[in-house]
């Protein structure tokens, strides 16, 4: 089987989230279940940059707005075809805003191309590839099921995934003309979208089958709360609805060869990590201590509840613990956890921006991390925790739920819990699920019986490639629609 997957970005090549760590660590899962994945890609400066021996495949004359050419090549050991358009990716600033962080303003343009170009490839443009599915990550590749459903009649089916549905790709009604679609398609049961266009709606309209990615997350985007205006379309498709939990790559992230640790360790040398820990605190002007330190590594938003941990950080640090936090997003955010470090020197350390190294580094040498989103409908910074023995406190949502089981006394007693999780998502229940982490850390038996459990649990992509890989199959076997 031959699937094209079409997104915006792909880890290690091009990364701004979560996105970009399963479009490049699913494909090497399903090939090792007999499924051959390429993956299509906009020629960024730095992915043209990491890519090798490259074969020009296809050349257009005109895509929306100039000419360019289809790349195929290598990169980071996956096989990649690239976007070469420079008037439309090749410029500074990350995927989809500038250096100011304003969206370019023709990103509809940008990646209704990235559709097009897919739907090329399905009608031949690369003749040594014909794939038997179309696999579109997210609304930037939203157009794709659109393309096909709509265009010359072909046999190939569609998969979309919702990695956050709060990402829709919404744009006025004035980029229709330009998409080349059949004018059929402005209606509600189409790409229309309140009176413009929505990328994502496109995908849930069009393609032969939806996945999201926990079970929990597939559920809770049916319902007004966290379905984002998109529930009723969700709730006449649920049929065509699964929710397939995300892995991580464990060969990146394996605390016996992470090459950022100062100390290596596994679940039998659980004392190594008190070398990582101090590291940790020496990069962030944390004063050493008997208490838990906690860390952080996210983007500083509303929805990952980082509003909430300020509201309980001066009671984290007086019950002896500290904290150590990664990340950037919302300027207020940023200036009050400053504020927090300046009120609590060596108790609070904080980083902004992103530091890949640094991430490992933390996992691997804090006793606990905190993720008090408000909906989070996979999460990965967990997934990696667990396999650091960096204990995750977690609200009970999306895949939190259904990746992180709570270290209650009958877990405990089973070996079977590997975190802490709390709701309502609240700061008050947020506070009391620190309180209960720091009872449990001060039991250093049982809390290392907890990090050897959380360290078991297999958070690989084996499990879910399989389900991605029979899903596809199902689709073959089903026939036309």
């Amino acid at each position: 089987m031959k699937v094209l997957s079409v997104a915006s970005e792909v880890y290690p090549v091009i990364k701004t989230g979560g996105l970009a760590d399963v479009v490049g660590a699913l494909p090497k899962a399903l090939g090792r279940v007999g499924v051959e994945v390429r993956t299509l890609v906009p020629g960024y400066p730095a992915v043209l940059a990491a890519l090798e021996r490259t074969t020009t495949v296809y050349q257009v004359v005109a895509l929306f707005g100039g000419p360019a050419r289809l790349l195929e090549g290598l990169a980071a050991g996956l096989d990649l075809l690239v976007i070469d358009a420079p008037h439309l990716y090749d410029r500074p600033g990350n995927p989809y805003t500038d250096g100011s962080g304003r969206d370019w303003p023709d990103n509809a343009q940008r990646f209704a191309a990235l559709s097009a170009v897919a739907d090329a490839i399905v009608h031949g443009a690369v003749p040594a590839f014909a794939p038997d599915i179309v696999h579109a990550h997210d609304w930037q590749a939203g157009l794709a099921p659109a393309y096909l459903r709509l265009g010359t009649t072909t046999a190939v089916k569609s998969v979309a995934t919702i990695h956050n549905i709060a990402f829709q790709g919404q744009y006025s009604a004035d980029v229709f003309p330009s998409l080349g679609l059949p004018d059929s398609a402005f209606a509600i049961d189409g790409v229309e979208y309140f009176g413009g266009v929505s990328y994502l709606k496109a995908a849930l309209q069009y393609a032969d089958a939806i996945t999201t990615v926990s079970p929990t997350y597939a559920d809770e985007i049916c319902g007004e709360e966290f379905g984002m205006g998109l529930q009723g379309l969700l709730q006449l498709r649920k049929a065509d609805l699964s929710g397939i939990i995300n892995g991580i790559d464990t060969v990146v992230w394996d605390p016996e060869t992470d090459p950022a640790l100062p100390a290596r360790f596994d679940a039998t040398r659980l004392e190594a990590r008190s070398v990582n820990k101090r590291a940790v605190e020496e990069r962030f002007g944390l004063a050493a201590g008997d208490g838990p330190l906690y860390c952080v590594i996210s983007r500083l938003t509303w929805q990952k509840g980082m509003d909430l941990l300020l509201n309980v950080v001066d009671r984290l640090v007086a019950s002896d613990a500290r904290l150590a936090l990664l990340g950037s997003g919302d300027q207020g955010l940023e200036h009050a956890f400053r504020e927090a470090a300046t009120r609590h020197p060596g108790r609070i350390g904080t980083v902004f921006g992103y530091d890949d190294a640094l991430s490992h580094l933390m996992l691997g040498g804090a006793d606990a991390i905190l993720v008090p989103s408000r909906f989070e409908p996979c999460g990965l910074t967990q997934l990696q925790a667990v396999r650091y023995g960096c204990i995750p406190v977690v609200s009970r949502v999306g895949g939190l739920a259904d990746t992180i089981i709570d270290a209650n006394d009958a877990a405990l007693a089973a070996g079977s819990g590997n975190g802490v999780q709390f709701t309502p998502v609240t700061a008050a229940a947020l506070d009391l699920a620190i309180e209960r982490t720091n009872r449990l850390f001060a039991r250093r038996a049982l809390w290392g019986a907890l990090q050897r459990s959380a360290m078991a649990a297999d958070v690989s992509w084996q499990r879910s490639a399989i389900r991605y890989a029979e899903l596809f199959h199902s689709l073959l076997s089903a026939g036309s629609p």
